[in-house]
């Protein structure tokens, strides 16, 4: 039985750090479509709630319109808190995540290369 070459273990893990880099960034873009699209989303609850607002200005809201308007507001909210809990802990571990393997992959050609 003859044991790996070296060479195929360097080609083996740069081939898994390459599948894993090409697997975080389907992840980062999957999360930047999910933060575009709440984004989107929160304009126009905020859109509907400055004209609810406006309308709240002009007369006294009936019932249906002051329920509305507490919905849009706890859907804001809720929004928020995704957009607040999603962008910055990920982001700060995406940078350290693409750091490290951009030194692990520097390492692995480093040592590949001599």
């Amino acid at each position: 039985m003859s044991s790996p070459k070296p060479d195929d273990t360097k080609e083996n893990d740069l081939e898994q750090i390459l599948f894993d880099v090409e697997r975080s960034l389907k992840q980062l873009q999957k999360r930047y479509t999910q933060v575009k699209q709440d984004l989107e989303k929160r304009s126009q609850i905020k859109e509907r709630q400055q004209e609810l607002k406006q309308q709240q200005k002009d007369k006294s809201l009936p019932n249906p319109l002051k329920t509305e308007l507490r919905s849009l507001q706890q859907e804001l909210d809720q929004l928020e808190l995704n957009l607040e809990s999603v962008l910055l802990p990920d982001i700060f571990w995406q940078v350290v995540r693409f750091v490290f393997l951009g030194i692990v992959i520097g390492w692995f050609l480093n040592i590949w290369a001599t």
